[in-house]
C-alpha cells in the first residue's frame, strides 16, 4: 500500500487537536493541589535557589523545575503552570498516531492517537502541573525515534538480515544511522532526567528488539545509545538515592493495583473496557505470524513491551521496596491504544475477507444457474479487489457501499472507527467532567487560603502542623497576608528547603508562651493521637498546643484542618 504524506499528516494532527481541546476544557480549576503547589513555588525561585534546593530534596524533579522556571517567569498562574503538561499530552497523542501510521497504516495511527486523547488518565495528567505528561511525551518520542533508527540501521525498509551487516554502507546512510541513534539516545537521556523511573523504557525497547529479531549491528548501536543515557542518569540516581525519604509515603501494591491500572489505561467504564480488551486480544492473536522479516517492527512488537514491562517491573520491585504509583508509569499508557487500534484493523480485514468470500460464493452460484456462457460466472461474481487492498480506497464497494448502497463513501472504514471512538468518549464524559472538579484532587490549597483570609486578622499568629502545611501559604500567600508564622526561622527560598526552616524547640516554647490565641493549620493525621513526630520542634507544637490551649473554632476541608486555639483559663 502506498502511504500518502497528507494522510499521515491528518492522522497525526487530528489527535493533537482533540487532546488539546480536551486538555483545555476546565484547565483553570480554581486551585492547586499540594504537588502542583510545590512546582509553582519552587519554579518561581531564582536559579541559584533552585540549585540549592536540589542538593537536599526533590532532585528527581530538578530538570522539570528548571524547565518551568522561564514559563512561570512570563506569567505565574495556574493555567501557565499546566500548559506545558497540556502541550506534552497533545504531542504524545500525535506521537502515538505517528507510531501507528509508521508501524501499520495511517488509519491505525489515527485511531490510536484518538484513543489516547479520549482516555481519562491522559486528560487527567494533561491538567497536572507536574512532569508526568512530559515524561510520557519523551517516551513516545523515543519509541518513534527507535523505529526510525532501526529502519536506518537496517538499510531501509525495516529489514536487517545478516547479509546486510557486512555490506558497504554509503556515507549518507552512515550519517543517517548515527544521527538517528544520537537523537534516540538524547531524547531518552532528557526523559529519564525528567523522571528517573522512565529508565524502564529501555527494558521495553530491548524487548522490542528481541521480538523483532534485530541483527547484531542494531543491538550494538542501541546499546551505545542506551548506555550513554544511563551514564547521564547516573549522577541523578546517586543524588536521589540519598533523598529516598520523599517516597516513604508509598505502600506496597495491593491486590487491586493491576485492575485499577488496567482500567486507567483502557477506560474506567465497562462499556469501553470490554471492547477495548477484545481489540487488544485480537491484536495479540498470533501477533508475530505470519512471521515478519528479520528486523521488521510491528505494532505488537513495539506496543506490548511498552504496555507491560515498565508497570510489571515497578510493581514487582515495589512489593519489597515500595516505589509504585500509577503516575510513574503514565508513559506506558501509549501501548494500549496502539494495540487496540491494531486489533480494530485486524477485525476490519477479517470482516472484509469474509465479505469477499461470501460474494465469491454468491457469484459462483449465480453463474452455475445460468450466468455466463457455458456456466461461467456472470459479471455479478466479479470478486473485486484482493483482500489486501485498502477498503477505504475501493469505489462503491466493501464497507462504503454497505453503509450507503450505491454511493461511494471515501474512507468509510476509517470514519466508522472514529465514530466508535467518539461513542467511547461520550460514554466517559461523566468521568472526564468529574475529574475537572477540584475536589477530585487530594486537596485544594486555594480554598485553605481563602478560609484563612476570611477567619484570620492581621497580627494573628499561625502554626503549621507539620511544617509542610505551610504549602498553602507559599502557594497562596494573599490569604495569610498580615499574619505571623510563629515557628518560622528562615523562609523556604532562602533556606534551600521546600517549606522553610523552623526554629528550635526551646525558642518555639518561648514564642508560644507569649500568645493568648493561635491558628493551627494542620494535616488531618497530625491531630490524631497516634501521630508521634521524630522532629523535636513538631513535638513541642503538639505538646504546648495540647496542654496550654483549647480549640475555639474550626474549618475542615479535605486534606487540611484550620483550627483556632485560645489559651486555657487559669485554674483556681
Amino acid at each position: 500500500m502506498v502511504v500518502k504524506r497528507p494522510q499521515v499528516a491528518v492522522a497525526v494532527l487530528v489527535p493533537v487537536l482533540v487532546m488539546a481541546a480536551i486538555g483545555l476544557w476546565g484547565i483553570d480549576r480554581g486551585g492547586m493541589w499540594r504537588d502542583e503547589a510545590v512546582t509553582f513555588q519552587v519554579a518561581r525561585r531564582s536559579l541559584p535557589q533552585i540549585w540549592q534546593l536540589l542538593h537536599s530534596v526533590d532532585a528527581v524533579h530538578g530538570l522539570y523545575y528548571l524547565l518551568m522556571h522561564p514559563v512561570l517567569a512570563v506569567h505565574p498562574g495556574e493555567v501557565a503552570l499546566r500548559l506545558p503538561s497540556l502541550c506534552a499530552a497533545a504531542a504524545t497523542a500525535g506521537l502515538v498516531a505517528a507510531l501507528g501510521a509508521r508501524l501499520a497504516r495511517p488509519r491505525v495511527g489515527l485511531w490510536a492517537g484518538l484513543l489516547y486523547a479520549v482516555t481519562p488518565m491522559a486528560g487527567h495528567f494533561a491538567q497536572e502541573g507536574r512532569s508526568y505528561a512530559l515524561v510520557a511525551a519523551g517516551v513516545a518520542a523515543s519509541t518513534l525515534l527507535l523505529a526510525r533508527a532501526v529502519t536506518a540501521d537496517a538499510g531501509g525498509g525495516g529489514t536487517g538480515g545478516e547479509d546486510q551487516e557486512d555490506a558497504p554502507v554509503g556515507r549518507l546512510a552512515r550519517h543517517a544511522r548515527v544521527v538517528g541513534w544520537c537523537a534516540y539516545g538524547g531524547v531518552v537521556a532528557v526523559t529519564v532526567l525528567l523522571h528517573e523511573f522512565a529508565v524502564l523504557i529501555l527494558l521495553a525497547h530491548a524487548a522490542t528488539l528481541a521480538l523483532a529479531r534485530m541483527p547484531r549491528r542494531v543491538w550494538r548501536d542501541w546499546t551505545c545509545a542506551a548506555g550513554a543515557a544511563l551514564l547521564v542518569l547516573l549522577p541523578l540516581a546517586l543524588i536521589s538515592s540519598g533523598q529516598a525519604e520523599q517516597v516513604a509515603w508509598l505502600r506496597p501494591p495491593g491486590g487491586g493495583t493491576v485492575e485499577r491500572l488496567l482500567r486507567s489505561f483502557t477506560g474506567p467504564t465497562q462499556l469501553v473496557l470490554g471492547p477495548y480488551l477484545l481489540l487488544i486480544a485480537l491484536a495479540l492473536r498470533h501477533p508475530f505470524t505470519p512471521p515478519a522479516r528479520r528486523g521488521e517492527l510491528s505494532v505488537p512488537t513495539v506496543a506490548l513491551p511498552l504496555l507491560l514491562l515498565p508497570p510489571a517491573v515497578l510493581i514487582a520491585v515495589s512489593r519489597h521496596w515500595p516505589l509504585y504509583d500509577d503516575r510513574y508509569v503514565l508513559y506506558a499508557l501509549a501501548g494500549a491504544p496502539l494495540l487496540a487500534a491494531a486489533g480494530a484493523e485486524r477485525l476490519l480485514l477479517a470482516a472484509r475477507r469474509a465479505g469477499f468470500a461470501r460474494r465469491d460464493a454468491d457469484g459462483l452460484m449465480r453463474g452455475g444457474l445460468g450466468g455466463g456462457p457455458g456456466g461461467a460466472p456472470g459479471p455479478a461474481s466479479d470478486p473485486g479487489p484482493g483482500p489486501d487492498r485498502d477498503p477505504d480506497l475501493d469505489s462503491g464497494r466493501g464497507l462504503g457501499s454497505a453503509l450507503v448502497r450505491g454511493v461511494r463513501v471515501p474512507y468509510a472504514a476509517t470514519l466508522v472507527g472514529v465514530l466508535a471512538i467518539t461513542l467511547a468518549f461520550v460514554s466517559q464524559l461523566p468521568v472526564l467532567r468529574e475529574d475537572r472538579d477540584p475536589a477530585r484532587r487530594p486537596d485544594n490549597l486555594a480554598v485553605v487560603s481563602a478560609a484563612a483570609a476570611q477567619r484570620m486578622s492581621p497580627g494573628d499568629s499561625v502554626l503549621f502542623l507539620p511544617s509542610l502545611g505551610r504549602r498553602s501559604a507559599l502557594a497562596y500567600p494573599k490569604g495569610f497576608q498580615g499574619t505571623r508564622d510563629i515557628a518560622l526561622e528562615e523562609p523556604a527560598p532562602v533556606s534551600g528547603t521546600l517549606y522553610g526552616r523552623e526554629t528550635g524547640p526551646d525558642e518555639l516554647r518561648r514564642r508560644l508562651a507569649g500568645l493568648d490565641r493561635v491558628w493551627v493549620v494542620a494535616e488531618p493525621y497530625a491531630l490524631k493521637s497516634a501521630w508521634y513526630p521524630s522532629d523535636p520542634t513538631e513535638r513541642v507544637k503538639l505538646t504546648v498546643v495540647g496542654e496550654e490551649f483549647v480549640p475555639r473554632a474550626e474549618f475542615v476541608r479535605k486534606g487540611t484542618i484550620l483550627r483556632l486555639y485560645v489559651r486555657r483559663a487559669p485554674t483556681m
